[in-house]
């Protein structure tokens, strides 16, 4: 089977036959709200949020058994009736034969063309689908058919769109009830369904949307008649890949007839037309939402013709390639634009968040709260502005305690406890904050961010998820009070401090950071009581590290001297009474600090002198790491060895040699490498331990764990999974990237290439993985990727492309360069370059490899700044940010940097 091909630089891709593979589907959506999938056959579905679907909802294996979705007929006179789509009886019945009909895909960013060709009616369709850049909550879905045989053709086109136009919820809770709620009448174009109600059986609500579709011919012709009822249009004993309505050819209702107490249909039939062979004749359908029927004939008028569509089409292309300004030039043209897909990726997990695609038919909607950090890395890069109060905003959902709510809003600074209303703590969650606020940093030289200050989230949960504030009233103020009932606000820093100083304190019985609900890994849910993330407890030790870093910068560029926090922190700082050896002191000085921030807090502050706070940091983050290093480094017979990674919840550790064999989990080791726990000694061995235990060629490239071979009940959900899926076993983009990032950031590039290739290959060998380009969020045991577009992995191989294997990066404002680009990255002119935005202005950085040299043979011998000579400092720094400044916003400018030997 052949894979696509790129036909641009900018992503656009094209695939024959992609109905001949099952699972495919793509995002099309809108700045509106509107967030569609669309297959190969115009499956998939279309919604606004968990409330407000116009097409039945699909998950991933309702993509090849839900055939009611777009379609659109040809009732040819005399020779029978053909789907566009090619979904109808006949078409399927010619599957798997030599009479399969042939199709070809063309897409891009956020549109998709399927064209099909029946040999048998001498018909070509051409069907464009895409949601126009506008507040108008419109999907289009314009259709040409063409005439290829070679006489002329006449034929009836039908429209068959139908309506959902309810919750998600009710795909089974009171399916045929919510249908009793619809109100569906005809216009001179459209179909419109208005619910009475949204039904939920703990309260019922007056419906606020319309569902319509609406349909004209490419200048302006409405249709002729409607089929607005599923009932009317399938007919008795008919269905959707056979409806007695197209079969028989009966005529619709007319412009003005109102329904009610039906599954709803749009269904336009249109007049007659002739094609002669060549010609063609578009139809210009519209799926969409609306307030008022108002917006209806606006979007009729503002698309309801060939040539608006074309323009809005146009427009649409413009918008969302307008924000991809940053693009790559290696040796392999099929790199550059696979990344330039990775590069949207976390685009689209701002539209669609976690849920709201095929796959992704968990939660309500929404990001969660690592989701939205991580999300935050690609968007510093892609488009920094508006970044800063972001990052504000997001503060606003830390807890006094150093937990945080878990969903976040569609308003920014909006946040909710959790999804399902169950009280969890990720014991992970501290971490994020601070590696997307140091990049901010690095990016912007904006150090004075730390010491801005903002408010904290406060609900009923309490003492970090184990009590309750019952002083708390729900419904009520979701900010944190001091005693005098004003609003506490707190520096940037104090919520750092607080997020990762709890953590530090919450241990275990093996004196690391207790596992609670889960850790980055959500699966490792079954060990709240005795479980233990030594992986993410040498995380948390980096980032003490980085806490003391930043702190002596604010002294060094700010003049700082002493540190505010709030009054009930400073026993956080202040623990010499404390032996961080003693578990059970700990957690009393933890336990003290929550008590005292149940409600509310007193509101007085302490001001701490800037070295003790120093001192205090580096005092964690080197007993932690020397902790780790003496009690969880495990290994095989052989000799080989690793870190383990936690501790289940009957306090065993989990990983090293087992009677059921050898057993190695990803996760410790990337955040060993990437904080410093390990030494190189130690990364070298680790990578020769991943090599052998976990790396799969054939499979993507380093699986998240070996085989348990045992259902692990007293650690996690994972182990029930069957191996070598999601989180036990396969290959997991997400942490296997951020393996290459710990990797490409101590030096082992070789290795670290070697696991970013593994997973553009797997990616891009369509054969294998089955997807269209980017990254999904893993691999199965047969190479398939899984979850696709919506996945953390996407913003983490952008950021170590980008920093890593080109170098290109920020420090507090300075740009600094650091190639670590292998030979082979290299064009034939041996060039690699990329553009991009830093602290404001526009770049293209070109490295320059004359003598073919590889990584480790070659560094920086001159570097160009439009035309001029550069001089490199010692510590790789290329443009100061006061050099930066001084250039223009308008051009982009230049960088060409001259690799020689060492």
């Amino acid at each position: 089977m052949p894979g696509y091909e790129f036909t641009d630089k900018k992503g656009s891709f094209r695939l024959e036959n992609p109905d001949r593979t099952s699972y495919l589907y793509f995002p099309i959506a809108g700045e509106s709200g509107i967030k569609s999938s669309v297959t190969p056959d115009l499956g998939g579905d279309c919604k606004t949020d968990q409330n407000h679907f116009l097409l039945q909802p699909v998950s991933a294996e309702e993509l090849h058994n839900n055939k009611s979705t777009r379609n659109f007929w040809c009732s040819i006179k005399e020779k029978g009736v053909w789907s566009a789509t090619g979904v109808s009886a006949e078409s399927m019945s010619l599957k798997f034969t030599d009479r399969e009909e042939e199709s070809i895909l063309e897409a891009g960013i956020m549109w998709h063309r399927i064209s099909r060709c029946s040999k048998e009616f001498g018909l070509t369709s051409r069907i464009l689908s895409f949601v126009p850049v506008s507040r108008l909550q419109t999907e289009i879905m314009a259709v040409t058919i063409e005439n290829t045989g070679e006489e002329p053709c006449t034929f009836t086109p039908i429209a068959a769109v139908p309506v959902f136009g309810r919750s998600a919820d009710n795909i089974r809770d009171h399916r045929h009830v919510t249908s009793l709620l619809h109100r569906i009448w005809t216009t001179r174009e459209s179909v419109i369904v208005d619910p009475t109600l949204s039904f939920d059986e703990r309260g019922h609500r007056v419906n606020d949307r319309l569902y319509y579709v609406g349909g004209l011919t490419e200048d302006g012709g409405a249709p002729e008649s409607f089929y607005p009822a599923v009932e009317k249009y399938i007919g008795e004993g008919g269905s959707f890949e056979r409806p007695e309505a197209v079969i028989r050819g009966l005529d619709g209702v007319k412009e003005g007839t109102r329904i009610e107490g039906y599954e709803a249909m749009g269904g336009l039939r249109f007049a007659e037309e002739t094609l002669l062979p060549g010609e063609n004749r578009t139809f210009v359908l519209l799926l969409g939402m609306a307030e008022k029927e108002e917006e209806v004939s606006e979007a009729i008028g503002a698309y309801g013709t060939k040539d608006l569509m074309l323009a809005a089409f146009e427009e649409t292309k413009e918008y969302w390639l307008e924000g991809q300004n940053v693009s790559y030039r290696t040796g392999d043209e099929n790199f550059d634009n696979f990344m330039f897909w990775v590069n949207f990726q976390p685009v689209l997990r701002r539209v669609y968040g976690c849920s709201f695609l095929p796959h992704h038919d968990y939660g309500k909607g929404g990001r969660g709260w690592r989701d939205l950090w991580q999300d935050c890395l690609a968007l510093l890069i892609m488009n920094p502005s508006g970044v800063r109060e972001m990052l504000l905003y997001n503060f606003q959902g830390v807890r006094m305690d150093g937990t945080n709510a878990t969903i976040i809003g569609t308003k920014p600074g909006e946040f909710v406890a959790d999804r399902n209303n169950i009280t969890r703590v990720w014991m992970d969650h501290g971490v994020w904050p601070l590696m997307t606020t140091k990049l901010y940093i690095d990016q912007t030289g904006d150090l004075s961010i730390l010491l801005k200050e903002v408010p904290y989230f406060k609900d009923k949960q309490a003492v970090r998820g184990t009590a309750v504030d019952e002083e708390f009233e729900e419904g009520g103020s979701t900010i944190l009070k001091d005693r005098r009932f004003r609003k506490y606000y707190g520096t940037v820093l104090e919520h750092l401090f607080i997020q990762n100083l709890t953590c530090f304190y919450e241990v275990g019985e093996h004196n690391h950071m207790r596992l609670r609900g889960a850790d980055w890994n959500d699966a490792l849910d079954m060990a709240p009581e005795r479980g233990e993330s030594v992986a993410f407890s040498a995380a948390y030790a980096g980032n003490l590290e980085m806490l003391a870093e930043l702190v002596a910068m604010l002294e060094k560029e700010k003049k700082l001297q002493f540190i505010e926090i709030a009054a009930e922190m400073e026993l956080l700082f202040l623990d010499d009474s404390v032996q961080y050896d003693d578990i059970a002191q700990k957690k009393a000085l933890l336990d003290l600090y929550c008590q005292s921030c149940v409600h509310d807090v007193s509101g007085e502050k302490c001001y701490l002198p800037v070295h003790e706070v120093i001192d205090s940091l580096h005092h964690k983050a080197e007993w932690l790491k020397e902790h780790i290093r003496s009690k969880e480094w495990v290994g095989d017979e052989d000799g080989n060895g690793w870190f383990n990674s936690y501790y289940d919840n009957s306090g065993r550790q989990t990983e090293g040699s087992f009677p059921q064999g050898v057993r190695m989990m990803l996760t410790g080791q990337v955040f060993a490498v990437m904080s410093g726990t390990a030494n190189d000694s130690q990364v070298e061995s680790i990578a020769k331990s991943a090599d052998r235990y976990l790396f799969d060629e054939k499979a993507g490239g380093y699986r998240l764990n070996t085989n348990f071979h045992e259902i692990k009940t007293d650690l996690g959900r994972m182990f029930g999974f069957a191996y070598g899926h999601k989180e036990n076993g396969a290959v997991f983009s997400h942490m296997a990237t951020m393996y290459a990032n710990a990797l490409y950031a101590r030096g082992f590039v070789k290795e670290g290439y070697k696991a970013l290739h593994a997973l553009y290959g797997q990616a891009l060998h369509f054969e294998d993985s089955k997807i269209y380009p980017g990254i999904p969020e893993y691999f199965n045991d047969r190479g398939r990727g899984m979850y696709n577009y919506l996945t953390g992995a996407a913003s983490w191989l952008m950021l170590t492309v980008i920093t890593e294997m080109f170098g290109v990066k920020g420090r507090y404002g300075d740009m600094c360069l650091e190639p670590k680009l292998m030979a082979e990255q290299f064009d034939e002119l041996r060039r690699a370059g990329m553009s991009l935005n830093f602290h404001g202005k526009k770049w293209h950085i070109l490295y320059v490899n004359a003598d073919g040299l590889e990584y480790g043979s070659y560094c920086i011998r001159q570097f160009y700044l439009d035309g001029r000579m550069g001089t490199l400092s010692q510590d790789g720094i290329a443009v100061t940010e006061e050099q930066i400044k001084a250039l223009s916003d308008t051009i982009e400018h230049e960088i060409i940097i001259e690799l020689g030997a060492r």
